[in-house]
């Protein structure tokens, strides 16, 4: 049913955690599933310089959270929102279709929060 990067990522998940004094932090759930994730990256000059997350769901939540983390990871905010739910889904090799909507709770999760933090900056600024 999984291929064995996604056993890889939910066995030995990376980037768990949560950032202490994070740029920004989101939390993002579906409620069909009951799968909730918990985002936080730290962002200097307009690059993801960590990530870490806090994920409560099935196996290929934590799969995606994890290579959606990894995926994110040094890359500049513009690149990063390029990471979607099929990008994840073929970094993992795959995901059944009923475990689709898994990655795209960390796809939203990482365009939810980079787009608060944009927000947030253009207030400050």
């Amino acid at each position: 049913m999984y291929t064995e990067k996604v056993m890889d990522h939910f066995n030995n998940p990376r980037n768990i955690g949560i950032i202490e004094e994070p740029s920004v932090i989101i939390q993002v759930g579906d409620p069909d599933c009951g799968d909730t994730l918990l985002l936080s990256l730290k962002i200097k000059k307009e690059k993801i310089v960590d990530v870490k997350y806090k994920i409560y769901g099935c196996g290929a939540a934590v799969a995606t959270s994890s290579i959606a983390s990894e995926m994110a990871m040094g890359k500049t905010l513009n690149n990063a929102l390029k990471i979607t739910d099929d990008s994840i889904a073929k970094a993992l090799g795959g995901l059944p279709e009923e475990k689709r909507h898994c990655s795209n709770l960390a796809a939203s999760a990482l365009r939810g929060a980079i787009n608060e933090y944009r927000k947030s900056n253009l207030k400050k600024a």
